[in-house]
């Protein structure tokens, strides 16, 4: 009976919506009209035309596309020893285990109980006394009288029971709650898969922001050279009388101001560096000096990119939203069972005997079987407005899952733009730093032909120091742009296993043996396929 019982509840209706995974949003793209799929280029590092390859798979370790074997040690590091990745596997294993607790609900509980007693019991109780003073006993017990008080029984009592019950899920609550808890599982797997992507992201971009820092403080310190050589080259002219003190003072406060901007790059880069040690899971002192070059790293040429009816589907965000909206409908069920009736199952069976052998026999076997309905007759409404709160719930899940689709195609089309413009910007700071320098070689011939002041010469030196300044961020912000993008469409987690062992879901597990743990896997296998 509990056996047809069971099967009952788990193929019974469940109240509640069921949920449908949104679909991809109609008409959505990345920019009005079709994007360039082509960028401009420079001849320097880093300056390479990129191509935009719509419908290309992003690769699982996308950081490798710069094959740079310091970057990939890097994030190996990083992924190994941040605690932020172990606090998400946690999670995960800790939803998992939560869902396969609540699956046992669907099957009775069984509670074994062996006992032995030894009492005693007077006949006061019942308001009897004893006529006789004589006393007797035996192996299971005695009794003893007198004729002034009460008689006495003292004997041993064996007993052994096993009570089942069994509440079965008539309406669904059971289901809706292991649904529930499976909702909450993948959105803690996604929630993982964020964490590996934003932490893999920050490590590439921390590691190309310390490049370019070290990048433009040796700039700045070969351009200060070369500003101090050319004052002690005016100094030692002015004091054969060849130029005024204005020149020497003038290229005194040049050299200056290139002085004052070390600093501040200096400080940007120690920053830099700290954020980039806590990103490996280190403390300040432990930076050992790994560090990258960027006129060493290779920029893709070509770059892959998502269709938009494809983006839901990969970005880690947007899965986590879906989950949280799956969590939110199947919340409602469960609200929706609980105003309904419950039935609960109840058995005990055993035997109790005064001896131990005798306790398996026939004679001494005692059993209750009880069925119980119960509903709540009146509770002003608790019941209603719990279920009110969740459907709210579900609304609110609705429009943070269509806010976060939004964020998630902003992101992707500010990627496009950057990788666009940011090439232009680089074609045009080397363009620049060409002509600066230039200008800089005709300013210093034109002074020392006497055909022009030394003011002239010094904006020349200013605008060169810009010039390569702008160059060397430029530089480094295609390299960004290129991680930004690659993590604004996912970063290909669905091509890689960032679960550790511990965390994968077991095969002996209940939740897979449930009719709708198979739909929901089913569903989440389609989903892959489809990716």
């Amino acid at each position: 009976m509990l056996g047809l019982l069971l099967a009952a509840s788990l193929s019974g209706c469940a109240v509640g919506p069921d949920f449908a995974a949104p679909d991809a949003p109609l008409g959505a793209g990345y920019a009005v009209g079709k994007p360039a799929n082509i960028t401009q280029s420079a001849a320097i590092a880093g300056g390479g035309a990129q191509r935009l390859v719509p419908g290309r798979d992003i690769p699982g370790e996308w950081w490798r596309l710069f094959r740079s074997k310091q970057i990939s040690a890097l994030v190996a590091e990083a992924v190994r020893n941040h605690p932020n990745i172990a606090a998400a596997e946690a999670a995960l294993r800790q939803a998992r285990e939560t869902t396969e607790a609540d699956v046992g609900s669907f099957f009775p509980s069984a509670t074994l109980t062996q006992s032995v007693s030894r009492q005693q019991m007077t006949t006061a109780q019942f308001g009897g006394f004893g006529q006789s003073s004589s006393s007797s006993s035996s192996s299971s017990g005695s009794q003893s009288s007198s004729s002034s008080g009460p008689t006495a029984y003292i004997y041993t009592l064996h007993n052994s029971n096993a009570a089942v019950s069994f509440t079965p899920d008539v309406f669904g609550k059971t289901a809706r709650t292991v649904e529930s808890d499976i909702a909450a599982a993948e959105y803690q797997r996604f929630q993982l898969e964020a964490t590996y992507l934003a932490l893999t992201a920050n490590v590439v971009t921390a590691a190309i922001a310390d490049s370019s820092y070290a990048s433009q403080i040796k700039v700045t310190r070969v351009l200060i050279a070369d500003y101090q050589k050319q004052l002690d080259i005016l100094q030692k002219r002015f004091e054969l009388g060849a130029v005024s003190a204005a020149d020497v003072v003038s290229e005194k406060a040049l050299v200056a101001q290139a002085q004052a901007t070390l600093p501040p790059l200096e400080k940007a880069r120690a920053q830099t560096r700290n954020q980039l040690m806590a990103y490996l899971g280190r403390f300040p002192n432990d930076d050992k000096g790994e560090a990258i070059d960027i006129e060493h790293l290779h920029l893709p040429r070509d770059l892959p990119l998502s269709l938009p009816s494809n983006l839901v589907r990969q970005r880690p965000d947007l899965l986590s939203a879906e989950a949280q909206l799956h969590q939110a409908s199947a919340n409602v069920g469960v609200a929706t069972a609980n105003m309904l009736p419950q039935l609960t199952l109840t058995g005990n069976g055993g035997s109790q005997a005064t001896n131990f052998s005798q306790l398996f026999l026939p004679q001494t076997s005692v059993y209750n079987l009880a069925t119980q309905v119960s509903g709540q007759a009146f509770d002003a409404g608790r019941l209603f407005h719990q279920r009110e709160a969740k459907l709210a719930a579900l609304e609110q899940s609705e429009a943070q899952y269509r806010a976060t689709v939004i964020s998630a195609f902003q992101n992707v089309a500010d990627a496009l733009q950057a990788i666009k413009h940011d090439a232009e910007t680089l074609r045009a700071q080397v363009a620049a730093e060409k002509a600066a320098a230039e200008s800089l070689d005709i300013s210093e011939a034109q002074y020392a032909a006497g055909s022009t002041t030394y003011t002239t010469v010094l904006n020349a030196e200013q605008t060169l120091l810009s010039a390569r300044l702008n160059r060397v961020q430029a530089q480094a912000a295609r390299f960004s742009d290129t991680a930004a993008l690659m993590q604004a469409l996912g970063g290909g987690w669905w091509n890689r296993l960032d679960e550790t062992p511990a965390s994968l879901p077991k095969p002996t597990d209940l939740i897979s043996t449930l009719p709708i743990a198979a739909a929901i896997r089913a569903e989440a296998e389609e989903r892959s396929r489809a990716r």
